[in-house]
């Protein structure tokens, strides 16, 4: 299955509440875990809120508190699983204007011109081009290992 151009997409936090987002890891406090688009830095995620939020700044303590360590366990399941070099977190809106954070691995092997950079400087064609769409054909062991792993990780630390 290639998650691509599909009604989910249309709103993935009403999709993840009622089970019908594909992409989803794992449940968290705060909200879902769910695997990026796209996978060229293999092990992207995203974290979206249970509720629509335009920012973090309109949670409420506890709840910005909740989201934020959710957003650091799905850095951990990741370093666990892909074991990159470091992990890089960003939350804008600015594109997909609600709260949602983006959780990215970093990894030696990126050409040196984009290690040193933020990921939105790779070319237009690594996001777009379906090469590098999930895709359970090419990723559903990733998957599958990260969901283990944040099951592991939630069940720990909750």
């Amino acid at each position: 299955m290639t998650t691509n151009k599909v009604a989910w997409k249309q709103d993935r936090i009403l999709a993840a509440n009622s089970g019908n987002n594909p992409m989803v890891l794992a449940k968290m406090k705060s909200g879902f875990a769910v695997m990026g688009d796209t996978q060229f830095l293999p092990g992207y995620c995203v974290l979206l809120p249970s509720i629509e939020v335009n920012t973090l700044n309109d949670l409420d303590i506890k709840q910005r508190s909740e989201y934020l360590l959710d957003m650091s366990i799905i850095g951990d399941a990741i370093s666990a699983v892909c074991d990159p070099k470091r992990i890089n977190y960003s939350i804008y809106g600015n594109t997909d204007a609600y709260l949602h954070a983006h959780i990215f691995p970093r990894y030696e092997w990126e050409p040196a011109g984009n290690l040193s950079k933020p990921v939105w400087q790779y070319s237009k064609e690594k996001w777009t081009n379906s090469r590098y769409l999930y895709s359970d054909v090419e990723h559903l062991s990733l998957k599958e290992n990260l969901i283990k792993k944040l099951n592991e990780l939630t069940k720990q630390l909750y």
